[in-house]
């Protein structure tokens, strides 16, 4: 089967750097820092008082009161993002056929803060009492199915949920299914809304969250003094679109995807392998799928979670796949703006990069101060770089072991 060639016509997002996609983008490249004190609960008492949040989001004035008690949180963002990309694209789907129109969306933990209430509910007043939305407000895939009753999209809808690698997984595969021939567009990305007590202590109790009470030294990627990750939440959604169906329509274009590989560690629940040859499969099997080489990359948005483990594993899996290109490369790690956005981390960052490729610029990692021998890549440190970037990476890595990576190039034309 000849394989089709895939693009990005919209993009939406709604992230700690701003509620749409060019507000973050804009945000991104002026090196804004989204991480404060967390609002959303009172944190008194735990170890971790910060967090990236998304800011004067206002479900009901985009979806009506009735239908925002209808949605959890990390649905709400999902659905404003995804109604962003395609009014971004022009694409309306009466002119397309609906049965290849799909939506692969995912979360990793989905609504968690919903489980928290409800449980209190029922505890307070009984089992039996607790709502009837609960179910289905609160599970995963919630987010997918709502994005496509509201796109009126028919085809293929589902919702990976490999924790940090989900928003990547949900982009690469939504590009195979066009690629391969079973439909012409696919609304695709991941949403996140787990800034809650259990979430935010459950990840402390692990240690993987910085506890830094400086905003400016808490998500501080490749750097010698980091100590973990700081939560974020969001959502981002691209619309992809088969090329000659995206010409035939006159649409503007970011970026085509043109390479996707996804592997597993199979080593631990958590914890990446340390010589993080899991990444490097990833990034080689995504650079193989492209038909690219090593040295056709320019730019790698990298997973870079602040954590030792992941920062340090990574760089060495950069080296495995790259050798002396290496070296040559810009690796940044926009999640030193933006937080962890867990399952949407890998679309806010398959969103930046895209428009890294369009606008010829290379977002930095931010607030970096202390060299790590272990981290010795070109990180862009503190200040964004214009670039003549054609190819670029996006990096995702999650617990369980899940590894993705998207390969982009630059459209022209």
């Amino acid at each position: 089967m000849k394989r089709r060639r895939v693009v990005i016509t919209g993009l939406g997002a709604v992230t700690p750097l701003g509620l749409t996609a060019p507000e973050s983008w804009r945000a991104a490249r002026e090196g804004v820092c989204g991480i404060g004190p967390i609002t959303q609960f009172d944190p008194a008492g735990m170890k971790v008082q910060l967090a990236a949040e998304v800011k004067g989001f206002d479900p009901e004035a985009l979806f009506g009161k009735p239908e925002t008690k209808r949605m959890g949180r990390f649905t709400q963002f999902a659905l404003a993002a995804a109604r962003e990309a395609l009014a971004d694209s022009g694409f309306q789907v009466e002119n397309s056929d609906p049965r290849r129109c799909g939506v692969i969306v995912s979360s990793g933990i989905g609504g968690i803060g919903i489980t928290e209430e409800e449980h209190d509910r029922g505890l307070a007043r009984g089992w039996d009492r607790v709502s009837p939305f609960f179910i289905p407000t609160g599970i995963c895939n919630m987010a997918a199915g709502r994005v496509a009753i509201d796109a009126g999209f028919r085809g293929m809808c589902s919702c990976p949920v490999t924790a940090c690698a989900g928003g990547t997984n949900a982009v690469g595969d939504a590009f195979h299914y066009i690629r391969d021939g079973y439909a012409e567009a696919m609304l695709c990305g991941g949403s996140e809304a787990a800034l809650t007590p259990l979430a935010v202590g459950g990840f402390t109790s692990m240690k993987a969250l910085s506890q830094a009470t400086d905003p400016s030294r808490a998500s501080i990627p490749f750097d010698a003094e980091r100590g973990g990750f700081v939560m974020g939440e969001g959502a981002g959604v691209l619309l992809l679109e088969e090329l000659d169906h995206a010409l035939a329509r006159g649409a503007k274009i970011y970026a085509e995807v043109t390479g996707y590989g996804a592997t597993c560690d199979a080593y631990h629940m958590t914890a990446p392998r340390p010589d993080g040859s899991g990444g490097a499969e990833a990034m080689a099997m995504a650079l193989a799928d492209a038909g690219a080489g090593p040295e056709d990359v320019d730019y790698i948005n990298a997973h870079g979670t602040s954590t030792h483990l992941n920062d340090a594993g990574e760089t060495a899996a950069v080296k495995t796949v790259f050798g002396e290109h290496a070296r040559a490369l810009a690796v940044s790690s926009t999640k030193s703006m933006t937080g962890h956005m867990l399952g949407a981390a890998g679309a806010v960052e398959a969103i930046f990069t895209a428009l890294a490729l369009r606008d010829g610029f290379i977002p930095a990692t931010i607030n970096y101060r202390t060299p790590d021998p272990e981290c010795d890549l070109d990180v862009v440190p503190n200040q964004g770089r214009a670039a003549d970037i054609r190819c670029a990476l996006s990096n995702s890595l999650g617990f369980g072991g899940h590894n993705g990576s998207l390969l982009f190039k630059k459209w022209e034309a």
